[in-house]
This record gives C-alpha cells, sequence and structure tokens, in this order.
C-alpha cells in the first residue's frame, strides 16, 4: 500500500510562489497558496495514485532539542532578534488556516507533533510504513530518507510538478557523485546555508563529495584524517580535525528524527462523505473554483 506524504510548507510556499497573486476571493482574500496546493495534491495523487495520504505539518519549525545543541539552527530565518516566529509573507499567513479547514473538511489526515519538523514527521512515518512511500517536498534535505530497498523515494519538485524528479539513490549518486546512501553525511560536512548551518569551515561541496565517496561515517572519516589516509588532501584531512566539536552534534541537527510519538489516526484515502456541502460552501466563500473539484476528481469522489 502506497503512502504518500506531503511536505506541507514546501507545498504551500511553493504555491503561493508559483501562482498569481491576483488569485482572490469576493472580499479580497488571497488564494493563491490554497488553489496552488490544492491543484498540486490533485496532480500528485493522480500520478501515484497512493493508498494513504498524511499532510505533514511543523510542531515546531526550530525544535528546542535542536536549538539547544545548535544555536545557530535557522536563526537566519527569524524575523529578528525578539521573535520566535519564522518569517511568512503577509499574504500567505491567512491562508493556512483556510486550506487546513478544507483540507479537515475533506477529511485528510494531518500530522504535526510537538518540538518537532514536519521532516521528522515524514521520516518516522517513512521509517515504520513498510512501503512502497512517496514523499512529496522541495526540500533536498530529505534524500536521506531514500531507501530503494524499502521503495522509499522522494517526488522533488525543484523543477515544477510537470518536470518533477522522483529521487532514488541513483539520482542522488548521479548528482553529488556519491553513494546514494550517504547523502546525510554528505550534508553534514557540506552544511545548509538556508537552514542556518555551517557546515565543517572550510568544506564545500566538493570535499563533501570526496569525503563521502571514500568513507561512510563522520568516526571514518575522522580516524582517516587522524591517519594521514591517502584518500584525504592534507588540507581536507586538517579541516575534517579542526571540525571535530561541530560534527559531534552535526549529525542530531542534520537528520531527520525517526522516532517522533505520531497519533494513532486514520491515514487511508478519505471516502466520499454523503454530504459535500460545507467543501461547496468554502470552495464558493473563497472563490476556489475548478481547485477544488480537481482534488474531488483525484480523490475519485
Amino acid at each position: 500500500m502506497t503512502l504518500m506524504l506531503l511536505d506541507s510548507g514546501s507545498l504551500w510556499y511553493r504555491a503561493y510562489y508559483g501562482m498569481p497573486d491576483t488569485l482572490t476571493a469576493a472580499d479580497g482574500t488571497p488564494v493563491n497558496a490554497i488553489r496552488g496546493f490544492l491543484d498540486m495534491s490533485a496532480r500528485l495523487i493522480t500520478t501515484y495514485n497512493p493508498n494513504r495520504l498524511v499532510v505533514c505539518l511543523d510542531g515546531d519549525w526550530r525544535p528546542s532539542w535542536r536549538v539547544e545543541l545548535f544555536p545557530g539552527y535557522k536563526a537566519n530565518r527569524l524575523e529578528d532578534e525578539e521573535s520566535e516566529e519564522e518569517a511568512e509573507p503577509d499574504t500567505l499567513t491567512p491562508q493556512i488556516p483556510i486550506l487546513l479547514d478544507l483540507l479537515d473538511e475533506f477529511g485528510v489526515a494531518m500530522v504535526g507533533v510537538d518540538d518537532f519538523e514536519a521532516d521528522d514527521v515524514m521520516a518516522t512515518y517513512a521509517h515504520t510504513h513498510p512501503g512502497p512511500t512517496r514523499i512529496v517536498t522541495g526540500d533536498r534535505d530529505l534524500f536521506q530518507l531514500v531507501d530503494d530497498a524499502r521503495d522509499i523515494k522522494v517526488a522533488y519538485l525543484a523543477k515544477g510538478i510537470s518536470a518533477h524528479d522522483l529521487v532514488d539513490l541513483a539520482f542522488i549518486s548521479q548528482k553529488y557523485s556519491i553513494p546514494g546512501d550517504r547523502y546525510a553525511l554528505f550534508a553534514t560536512f557540506r552544511g545548509d546555508a538556508s537552514d542556518g548551518l555551517p557546515g565543517v569551515k572550510g568544506i564545500g561541496e566538493k570535499g563533501a563529495a570526496l569525503i563521502a565517496s571514500h568513507f561512510a561515517t563522520i568516526d571514518d572519516a575522522i580516524n582517516a584524517a587522524r591517519d594521514s589516509d591517502q584518500r584525504l588532501p592534507a588540507a581536507l584531512a586538517r579541516k575534517i580535525i579542526a571540525g571535530e566539536e561541530y560534527l559531534s552534534i552535526a549529525p542530531t541537527v542534520v537528520n531527520c528524527a525517526r522516532n517522533v510519538p505520531l497519533p494513532q489516526i486514520e491515514l487511508a484515502m478519505p471516502a466520499a462523505p454523503s454530504d459535500l456541502s460545507r467543501i461547496y460552501e468554502i470552495k464558493d466563500k473563497y472563490s476556489l473554483g475548478a481547485s477544488v473539484d480537481r482534488l474531488i476528481s483525484a480523490l475519485k469522489w
């Protein structure tokens, strides 16, 4: 039974920036993110025909346990030094409650867990579900979850819905010149500026790829650096040794948690309700038009 996991934030940001901001309800409420999210969801459901579906939410976009280990985690996204909320476009913010209310009326499972990110929720579902699993996101961080043996793949939306990539281990290997199952190791050394993660000082994508190509774990790389392993240029070995303190905490920050206490809820594709009046009421109130109809059609109601 195929499980589809939707990275909610990734999808509604992509929808917001990908759809015209002229899409509004009669009262002027912006609805471009709502319509885009519904359209993308309908396309993805039609393409992958999942048996189970979960919209995964951030319980906390800066979990306390990550920030405690590394205070700089996503600090670059703080609106200002006094705020603990992620900056969000003013015309996107009011759309999210409307979207979530509508998805609730559709009966779609939505899961967010306190002090965990949506990435952690998706990782735990992928880790515990027997597969196949399709993770829908525009975030390459989730490449670390790809597992060919368990048929876990990422529907990667960087190129948009129509040209999206279905990422497996071969895709990762070809794109980054590393063994496909070492993406998390590669990302740990390289860092990720969008998350405020510096990586190991002086090691960029090329150096991280060399390390991940030759070593399966951080300890392997550190031991090789200490032993003057011929596979490591001397300058790169010195950078690894200098970065040991960061490397001692980075995996917990970089790697998705796979032990999130998930709620026991029904994940099956929602069945058609006997009465669609509430869905049509929201559709009409917010001028959602064909976007609602497309999702109804994708669900085969």
